[in-house]
C-alpha cells in the first residue's frame, strides 16, 4: 500500500452487536503525493445529477461508493489510494447497511471514518451522503 495505516480494526471486531464488516483504521500517514478531495457524494448519477431511484440504503450506498470509485479513478488514484471518509446517515437504523455496503467497497484499504447522523440531507429521499479524501502517491 502507499500510505502506512495505523491501528487497522475490523468493525466486526469493534461493533459485535451489528453485523458489520468494514475495514478501517485509526490513522493513515502520507508521504506524498496527490491530494485528492471529494465533495460529499450522494445516491445520484455524477452526468446529470439524477437521483437513483430507490429509498434502500444499502442501494443509495453501492451508488454513492460507485461515484467516489469513479472520481478517484478519474483523478489518475485506485480506491486503495482513499485514506478518509465521512458519512452522513440520516437514521441511524440505516448505519449497519450503509456501512455493509461501504464494506465491500474498502475490504482491505482502512480509511480513517467519521460517522454523523444528521437530520436531513440537500434532498429528501437521499439517505446517506459521503465525502471522501484520496492521496494518490507522486
Amino acid at each position: 500500500m502507499a500510505h502506512t495505516r495505523i491501528r487497522k480494526f475490523n468493525t466486526a471486531d469493534t461493533y459485535p452487536e451489528q453485523r458489520l464488516d468494514t475495514d478501517l483504521c485509526q490513522a493513515v500517514v502520507v508521504e506524498a503525493g496527490k491530494t485528492v478531495y471529494l465533495r460529499g457524494q450522494c445516491p445520484q448519477d455524477l452526468d446529470d445529477a439524477r437521483s437513483i431511484d430507490s429509498h434502500d440504503p444499502a442501494e443509495q450506498t453501492h451508488k454513492v461508493m460507485q461515484n467516489i470509485r469513479q472520481l478517484i479513478e478519474e483523478a489518475g488514484g485506485e480506491m486503495h489510494h482513499l485514506v478518509k471518509i465521512v458519512v452522513y446517515i440520516t437514521d441511524v437504523r440505516h448505519r449497519e447497511a450503509v456501512y455493509r455496503t461501504i464494506g465491500e467497497y474498502i475490504k482491505g484499504v482502512h480509511p480513517v471514518s467519521t460517522g454523523l447522523v444528521v437530520s436531513a440531507l440537500a434532498r429528501p429521499e437521499w439517505l446517506v451522503e459521503i465525502d471522501g479524501t484520496a492521496v494518490i502517491p507522486a
